[in-house]
């Protein structure tokens, strides 16, 4: 009892009442003037621009349907290479190629490619840096059966056969997808023609044809040929 009453006491007692602090005012900060500040148009051009290098590693100035994107891109590189910083891509603009080519610098965005398209890829590279520089043409042209006779003579001499044709058909669509070539079917697929982009240079960064050859030595061993196999019958 003598607890109860004493709190009861307690709670009997006049109550002082403080006067209530009013809340901190805090300034309003001050409009950024990066990216979160653009013009909802410029927003929509720059999600644009990322959307296209995600998806295709370049923007392509000489493309007629990418002109228009790759001026707004050259007009605005900084707000481009800012925004492609925080996706985890390194954006270049090479204006004198007409074309921004982005590079991923986290694992998530690296594309593991299978042997047969490492090849592939790497005779491209060879034959482009050949027409480049050795034969000072401005554009690297080549067929789909100089593609294979470069295979076979260059990268895999020992090979039993080719890729089959709807592998090597996969694997060229696949670059193009990523703007390393154009790619122009015929009706006979070895006479389809390639014409090798100079973004492969910066994709796959040999200086010079000797650390090409260093890197096509390691396919020249018995395991590397594994997934070559003789041509498929021409689909009709």
């Amino acid at each position: 009892m003598v607890e109860r009453f004493a709190v009861i006491k307690e709670m009997n007692q006049p109550t002082e009442y403080q006067p209530v602090s009013e809340p901190p005012q805090y300034e309003p900060a001050p409009s950024p003037v990066g990216l979160i500040a653009l013009p909802e148009t410029e927003k929509l051009r720059l999600a644009e621009a990322l959307q296209e290098l995600l998806a295709h590693g370049s923007i392509l100035g000489l493309d007629a349907g990418r002109s228009a994107l790759y001026h707004w891109c050259r007009q605005h590189f900084e707000w481009l290479r800012e925004a492609a910083l925080l996706i985890g891509l390194e954006v270049t603009l090479l204006h004198e190629e007409r074309l921004v080519q982005a590079l991923p610098r986290v694992a998530s965005l690296r594309l593991n490619l299978r042997q047969d398209a490492t090849l592939v890829w790497l005779a491209l590279w060879y034959a482009a840096d050949v027409r480049w520089r050795d034969e000072g043409e401005a554009q690297a042209f080549l067929s789909v059966a100089e593609l294979n006779a470069l295979l076979k003579d260059q990268l895999v001499p020992d090979a039993v056969g080719l890729l089959p044709r709807g592998r090597l058909r996969e694997i060229l669509r696949q670059a193009a997808r990523f703007n390393l070539i154009r790619l122009s079917l015929a009706d006979s697929f070895e006479d389809s023609g390639i014409e090798v982009l100079p973004t492969i240079r910066r994709v796959i960064p040999f200086r010079d044809l000797a650390e090409w050859a260093e890197a096509a030595a390691a396919f020249r061993q018995p395991d590397a040929e594994d997934e070559l196999v003789e041509p498929e019958e021409e689909e009709s």
